[in-house]
C-alpha cells in the first residue's frame, strides 16, 4: 500500500497517499459506473490521481463511492463528509462527520506572479519577505481548504477568504474567516509539511 502519511486527528481521518510505479490501480475495482463519462478525456496523469482517491477510500470505506454535485464530491451513502485534494504523486482523501476540506500544494516560487490574485492587504503584512513564497502557498492552499467547505460561485479567495496572522514554525490552531456581507463564518485550520509541499487542513 501506497500509504504515505496519516494526519487524522480527534475530528476526521486523513490518509495522504504517494503512487508507486509498481503499484496496481485496478480500473475495473476501483471506478464506479458513475465515473465513466466523467474520467473519458483524462490526461494519464489525472487519472491516476482519481485512481489513487478510490483506492483510499476502498481502505477505509470499502462499499462506500464518491459522486459528484455541481463538482463537489460527497459521499455515498452519505454518513460522512469527505474532502479531496491531489497534486500527482501524492493524492488525499479525508473523512470527517463534520464538514471538512483539504489541500495539497507544491512550494513554486511561480505563486509570486499570482499573489496579488488571492492575497489581503492584511495577509501580507504578517509575511516574512526571506521565506514569503512558503507563506504564500500555505495562505493559497488554506483558502482552498476554506472554499471546500464554503463555497459560492461569487466569492472570491481575495474578497472573501480570510486568513489571520499565524507562524510558520508552529502552523497551528490557524484562525481563518470566511465572510461577505451577510455571513462571517470562523475557522481553525493546520499545516503539515512533507517533502516540498503543504497539506493545509480545516476541520
Amino acid at each position: 500500500m501506497p500509504l504515505y502519511r496519516d494526519f487524522s486527528d480527534q475530528n476526521a481521518t486523513i490518509l495522504l497517499w504517494k503512487y508507486d510505479e509498481n503499484e496496481e490501480l485496478n480500473e475495473e475495482f476501483l471506478l464506479d459506473k458513475e465515473d465513466y463519462e466523467k474520467i473519458k478525456d483524462y490526461h494519464p496523469t489525472k487519472l491516476k490521481e482519481h485512481l489513487l482517491v478510490r483506492k483510499i477510500l476502498k481502505s477505509v470505506l470499502p462499499h462506500h463511492k464518491i459522486l459528484y454535485k455541481e463538482r463537489e464530491p460527497l459521499l455515498y451513502p452519505k454518513d460522512f463528509e469527505i474532502s479531496i485534494t491531489h497534486s500527482f504523486p501524492f493524492a488525499a482523501l479525508a473523512i470527517s462527520k463534520n464538514k471538512v476540506g483539504i489541500d495539497i500544494e507544491p512550494f513554486n516560487q511561480k505563486i509570486l506572479r499570482i499573489k496579488d490574485k488571492f492575497l489581503f492587504p492584511e495577509e501580507a503584512e504578517f509575511i516574512e519577505k526571506s521565506r514569503e513564497v512558503a507563506y504564500l502557498t500555505v495562505i493559497w492552499s488554506l483558502k482552498e481548504s476554506l472554499y471546500k467547505i464554503h463555497h459560492s460561485n461569487y466569492w472570491s479567495l481575495k474578497k472573501h477568504y480570510e486568513v489571520k496572522p499565524f507562524d510558520l514554525d508552529f502552523p497551528y490552531g490557524i484562525r481563518c474567516r470566511v465572510h461577505d456581507e451577510k455571513v462571517s463564518d470562523l475557522f481553525k485550520a493546520r499545516v503539515e509539511f512533507f517533502d516540498n509541499y503543504c497539506l493545509t487542513i480545516v476541520d
